[in-house]
């Protein structure tokens, strides 16, 4: 997206891997609610909104990207459909269990090398905040093997692009 200036931390998902993953969820996305955890830029989770989702909640720990996401999605007047946190993941879980949300679909990617993704995806599973035969989407570093389960999520089919994968995860 070019409202964002590249930054050392920052790797979005790149078009190649966001178009496959709506068409691996083609008819899963509409009307659905969507969670975009560690949203950088907001890409996957504008992708989700213009693919028809109902709702998307974008989760970034950092101001600056929730403030510049929030600007992206009032200029193109999507807001309505959003919400904008500027919070940790595992933070927002808490919250999100604690005030009962739940969604259809999770995308979580978060920085490569790092454990997040492996601390994301066991509280997701120990939480209620994935609706019953929801769907986990993590991105995560293709060399970096993630578990067949997460308490109450269980892997169901990996797809790699070169050095990104996305692990698909389903209540168990």
């Amino acid at each position: 997206m070019k409202a964002f200036k590249k930054q050392k931390t920052l790797r979005p998902t790149t078009g190649k891997v966001r178009e496959a993953l709506f068409d691996i969820l083609r008819g899963k996305i509409e009307n659905s609610h969507f969670l975009d955890l560690y949203a950088g830029t907001g890409a996957v989770g504008i992708d989700a909104l213009n693919k028809g989702a109902a709702e998307v909640v974008f989760v970034e720990k950092s101001k600056t990207y929730t403030g510049k996401i929030s600007e992206l999605l009032e200029k193109r007047r999507i807001s309505a459909k959003t919400t904008v946190i500027a919070k940790k993941v595992l933070s927002f879980i808490d919250h999100a269990e604690l005030n009962r949300f739940i969604f259809d679909i999770i995308f979580l990617d978060p920085p490569y090398h790092t454990d997040d993704i492996i601390h994301a995806l066991s509280a997701i599973g120990r939480s209620p905040v994935l609706k019953q035969k929801g769907i986990v989407i993590a991105e995560h570093f293709a060399k970096k093997k993630l578990a067949e389960k997460f308490d109450g999520l269980q892997k169901v089919k990996d797809y790699n692009y070169g050095d990104t994968e996305l692990s698909f995860y389903e209540t168990s």
